[in-house]
Order: structure tokens, then sequence, then C-alpha cells
């Protein structure tokens, strides 16, 4: 299942720190992290079942796929499972939410560019012979949750994308610090959702390019007690077609990648999939970010590609001596 390749990492605190565990799934790297050691194991066997159950139900990259499903149905509405429902429900509110920017419709222009399989499988370097594809449009799904099914037009390819991705990272957190009783924090590929009671000094967040990146060498940290924190990259899961460097994030109108304008974006928002849907919009789009984010009113950072950095709605200053003060849990209720 494709998604953003989100940038930030959770670290371990200096003082209680957490017990930590990180594998590879969904085509990204994966961490869940809990404030007791013997909650651990638990929580890693649980996130794996709920991965498992996300990736059988929305990946375009594998044919046995229930998404397959109704993108097969040629117009007529499909029945789908609860999990699937809800994660088509997730991406048409982000859609309206973004007014378009971030778009469920957009799988036939991702696949024309070259995302047509899973990134650690797909060419890095091709023929620049694509035609951009722009997105049939979010409005075009019909969702009957009276009886569960889901209609897209026939020939639409849906890529649920970054939105199932975040969805995956709330749901599990969610379940996790249930029925467990226990503070957890899950990070998708650099989208985090935390739950449960947090260590008392909060959950810190190391920012840095690739959230495969080692934390301790990120230039940047936070800390946040609940809420969701997403960031999105323009530098990270790229690849070439002719002379062309082509990133993963796609601009619904047009088709085609969007501007690279921001390297990195990261927010912090009061859910995984509210921040996820800020970041991604935010790269599509470009020079308006900064405005659209300051509406929303939450705290974010954005790196040009020129290397500026700019923080809004409370987010500290790149000179700021205490760069953790970011607490979503004040500033996103």
């Amino acid at each position: 299942m494709p998604g953003t390749q989100d940038t930030v990492a959770p670290l371990r605190s200096t003082s209680t720190a957490p017990a930590v565990s990180r594998l590879r799934a969904l085509g990204t790297s994966v961490t869940v992290a809990t404030v007791r050691e013997e909650h651990l194991a638990p929580a890693e066997a649980m996130l794996r079942a709920e991965l498992d159950a996300v990736d059988r139900a929305c990946s375009r990259f594998r044919a046995d796929a229930e998404i397959w499903a109704v993108m097969r149905g040629d117009g007529r509405p499909v029945a789908v499972s609860p999990l699937l429902f809800a994660v088509f429900e997730t991406a048409c509110a982000v859609a309206m939410q973004t007014s378009g920017a971030v778009d469920p419709t957009v799988g036939a222009a991702v696949a024309g560019l070259g995302y047509d399989r899973d990134f650690d499988t797909m060419a890095l370097d091709g023929e620049d012979d694509f035609e951009p594809v722009p997105a049939r449009g979010w409005w075009t799904i019909e969702l009957d949750r009276r009886q569960h099914t889901v209609k897209v037009p026939a020939g639409v390819l849906v890529d649920l994308g970054s939105s199932a991705k975040a969805f995956a990272a709330e749901r599990a957190a969610s379940l996790i610090a249930t029925a467990l009783d226990a503070g957890v924090l899950v990070s998708l590929g650099g989208d985090i959702a935390v739950g449960g009671t947090p260590p008392a000094e909060g959950w810190t967040i190391a920012i840095a390019e690739d959230a495969a990146a080692d934390p301790a060498c990120a230039r940047r940290n936070f800390t946040i007690y609940e809420g969701g924190v997403a960031s999105s990259s323009t530098v990270v899961r790229t690849w070439r077609r002719g002379q062309r460097r082509l990133h993963h994030i796609v601009d619904p109108l047009t088709g085609d990648v969007a501007s690279d304008r921001w390297s990195l974006v990261t927010v912090a928002a009061p859910s995984c999939v509210d921040a996820n849907a800020a970041t991604t919009a935010a790269v599509v789009w470009g020079d308006e970010a900064v405005g659209r984010l300051r509406g929303l009113g939450y705290p974010a950072r954005l790196v040009g590609r020129d290397g500026e950095v700019i923080t809004i709605c409370g987010w500290p200053a790149e000179d700021d001596d205490d760069p953790s003060s970011v607490r979503a849990s004040e500033i996103t209720r």
C-alpha cells in the first residue's frame, strides 16, 4: 500500500525510556513504543495483526486485496468489510477537508508516474514516457453507510495511500492502549499516533527527512502527550523518469508530481489523520501552504527546498533554546 514517506521518527526519552521495537510493513518503517517493557511484545503482536488486516483490505499492490473487488465493480456498489468502509470514509473526509488536495482517486496518476508496485521493488530509473492523468475526483465515490457498500466509477484506480496509513496508526494505537491499559506510540513511516497514558515527560519525537533514520542523528525534536504528528517529504521515496526526478506526492488536479517548494513539512494535530492530511496537502499547496496551515491552526514546521525553515502556530522557532516545547496536548485541544 503506498503512502507518504513521512519522516518523523520516535526518540527514546532520556529519563524513563519507553520500550521500543522497530519493524517493516506496508512498504515503510514501523515503530511501536510502550511506556512499560512488559507491554511491548503483546503490543507488537497486535500491531502486526492490524497492519496485516489493513494491507489485505486496502493495498493496490495485492491482487487479493479487498479494494480490488471495488475497483473491478464496473461502477456498481460493492459490499465491503467495516474496516475498508471506514478507510474509504476517512479518505473521502480528508479529501473534503483539503479541498481535494489529497484525493483517493489519484491511483492512475501515481501508477502512471511509475509507482505501480511496492516501493521496495519498483524500478528507480526509467524512460520519460508517461502522460499525467488527473484524478477523477473523490466526489465520484459513493458510500452507503447503511448497506456498507462502496461504488467507484468504472476504470477508476483508487489509492487510499497516506490516509489509510494514518488511519492504521490511529486504530492500532487505540486498540493496543485499550487492550493492554498501556501507554503506546505507533509510527507508520513517521505517521505517529499515541494512546493511553503517556510517559510523565511525554513522547519525544525526533525530526528527520527519513523515518528510518537513527533518531539520535536528528537535528530537532519535540514532545507530545496526545494527538498525532505527521511529516511529508519530497526528497525521500523518489525515482527518475528520463531527466525528471519524481516523488510520491501527486497533485490530483494535474496528475503530475506536486511542486518541490517544500522538502519537508511536519504538523502536530488532534489526530494522526488530521496531521497527515495537512502535511500531504501542504506539499500540493506549494506557496499557499503557510497561509492554509495557519488557517487550520495546527503547529507546523516547513522546510523549503532552499533550506529555509518556517514555523507557525506555536511551533518553536529554530533558534528556540527549548525545541521540545511543542505539546500537542496543550495546542491542539
